[in-house]
């Protein structure tokens, strides 16, 4: 089974990129809704122990918990240290499963994927990338963004230049959908052929 590890920088069109695959068929692990599952189930406590206060109505509270860490190291290493860990079991979990059904290519969602040095646990590195100036202004589209915030998110991020050179694939998503979908419908033509290093028991 081949694992495919897919990351980008904020706003660089991860999100679009995943849900492509996905429509394509190849089984996709969100690192983003496994952490929002763990937020609101079993590591809403653990988290809150560590941040008190952050934990409302049994979940934690993303804005809460992010003006507790952002802009700081040490609060954002203890906030990593928890979580990291419980998405890479799930994600764990998930391609065993996926392994276990005979899947031939499924996709890792990962936006921290080397910054959490999982491009370990990977067979082929997607970077989807775009220009600076696509990115600001998509990221500054979002609800809530601001200039200080994105300049925060960007700092704790490793450098676009540095993921595309470590990239196996990179994909440009500057232009249309179409032309976005194409790229990705290209690697999969390609990736079919493949021999990844996680073994399929029934193979």
């Amino acid at each position: 089974m081949i694992v495919v590890g897919l990351t980008g920088s904020i706003a660089m069109g991860k999100s679009t990129a995943s849900a492509m695959l996905a429509a394509e068929g190849a089984p996709v692990f969100d690192s983003d809704a496994a952490v929002h599952a763990l937020y609101g189930g079993s590591g809403a406590q653990a988290v809150e122990m560590a941040f008190p206060g952050v934990l409302v109505q049994g979940a934690i509270d993303r804005d809460r918990l992010a003006q507790r860490v952002m802009g700081d190291g040490a609060a954002l290493a203890r906030l990593e240290g928890i979580v990291h860990p419980m998405v890479a079991k799930a994600r764990e979990e998930f391609l065993s499963r996926a392994a276990a059904r005979g899947v031939r290519l499924v996709v890792a969602d990962v936006p921290l994927l080397f910054e959490s040095g999982s491009e370990k646990s990977v067979d082929i590195i997607i970077v989807v990338s775009a220009s600076e100036i696509v990115q600001k202004a998509r990221a500054l589209a979002r609800e809530g963004m601001t200039l200080e915030r994105f300049a925060k998110i960007i700092a704790r991020q490793m450098p676009d230049r540095e993921k595309r050179r470590r990239a196996h694939v990179v994909i440009d998503t500057s232009g249309a959908m179409d032309a976005t979908r194409a790229q990705l419908r290209g690697f999969l033509r390609c990736a079919s052929s493949m021999i990844g290093k996680r073994a399929n028991p029934d193979a």
